[in-house]
């Protein structure tokens, strides 16, 4: 498969199963949310530049600089199921934008700014799409946003589940720390934002409320001489079978969770074919690399589980997260469907 193929499903994930609510998943990742207790994100607008960038398979990526200057950020967001005892959710599609450190967007035209009015067409800084893990988690490599006139710091997400979009919504940054930063060289030339004096002056996020949920958790590394940052996002994933329609499929399979997942040796990937079928699957690394793939030929309708060995020979993985695709070609067409799979060693 070319890498432009890769991912065409990545927009009309499945959820796959809820693993447990663990306490010892990376410190700070649940700083704005008490112990035990998940609230959903408050819905906020899109803002003026959104772009969806979902069928570019090279938006599938942790790092969204392309080398753009800023101070390092490593940026975390934990999505959490509240009907479900805020249990992480699983495969699902993340997408986050957010300006550079001179307050400008990739992807538009005629934007004014203190540096005058700049054009960003056919740019992607900035912009990413990640599907969560095990965890619930996704991570970015980014910087820390600059600000425009008329807003305060912030990073626009979306959230969604299969192709239904769950949750917009902006995360925000403490008041002191957007002065600290900009105090530094790097944004010394835009300096303070004299437009929004702080986050309860901001017309998106004056409603403290709802804020303290938006708000970012940071703390600095030492490593980067930037920062790290996390937000845990509630969505309220529903309990109906709705969510179970896979519009991708055709109806021509379901795809289930692989099990044991995490797993250090081998897993089963278990799916029901409407029809006879020939079946792929590609297992690909988080930067969209094809790393093996599995073929079975004219497999009949009914339930199959296709088992995968990864643990020696030209199959063999490292300890980390990655990403299956499962595709299903037969007379009606070419059917694909992604998830999330962990190994550990």
């Amino acid at each position: 498969m070319e890498r432009k193929d890769f991912l065409k499903g990545v927009g009309l994930l499945g959820i796959g199963s809820f693993l447990p609510f663990s306490k010892s998943r990376a410190a700070g990742t649940t700083g704005n949310v008490p112990t035990g207790t998940c609230v959903l994100i408050p819905q906020e607008t899109e803002g003026p530049y959104p772009f969806d960038l979902s069928g570019n398979s090279a938006m599938y990526r942790q790092d969204i600089t392309e080398g753009n200057s800023g101070t390092p950020l490593h940026l975390t967001l934990t999505i959490v199921n509240t009907n479900d005892n805020c249990s992480p959710v699983t495969n699902a599609r993340v997408d986050i934008w957010h300006c550079n450190k001179d307050g400008y967007y990739s992807e538009y035209a005629n934007q004014p700014g203190y540096l005058g009015t700049q054009s960003h067409v056919g740019e992607t800084f900035f912009r990413g799409i990640q599907i969560t893990d095990n965890n619930g988690q996704v991570n970015f490599t980014t910087i820390y946003p600059g600000w425009y006139t008329g807003r305060t710091t912030h990073i626009h997400f979306q959230i969604f589940l299969n192709s239904v979009l769950s949750a917009t919504s902006q995360a925000a940054f403490p008041d002191s720390l957007n002065t600290t930063v900009y105090s530094t060289s790097l944004y010394s030339a835009h300096g303070q934002n004299t437009s929004v004096a702080a986050n309860s002056a901001d017309n998106v996020f004056s409603d403290m409320t709802n804020t303290q949920y938006e708000l970012l958790t940071v703390t600095s590394n030492n490593s980067t001489g930037g920062y790290d940052a996390s937000l845990t996002v509630g969505i309220a994933v529903p309990t109906s079978g709705v969510i179970n329609l896979e519009p991708e499929t055709g109806g021509q399979f379901k795809l289930s969770q692989n099990y044991p997942n995490p797993f250090a040796g081998s897993t089963s990937i278990p799916f029901t074919l409407a029809n006879t079928s020939d079946v792929l699957i590609e297992v690909f690394d988080l930067a969209g690399k094809r790393l093996l793939g599995i073929i079975r030929k004219s497999l009949g309708a009914g339930d199959q589980t296709i088992t995968l060995d990864a643990s020696s020979g030209i199959n063999a993985l490292a300890a980390g997260n990655y990403l299956y695709q499962f595709s299903v070609t037969n007379s009606n067409g070419t059917f694909r469907q992604c998830k999330m799979m962990a190994v550990t060693r």
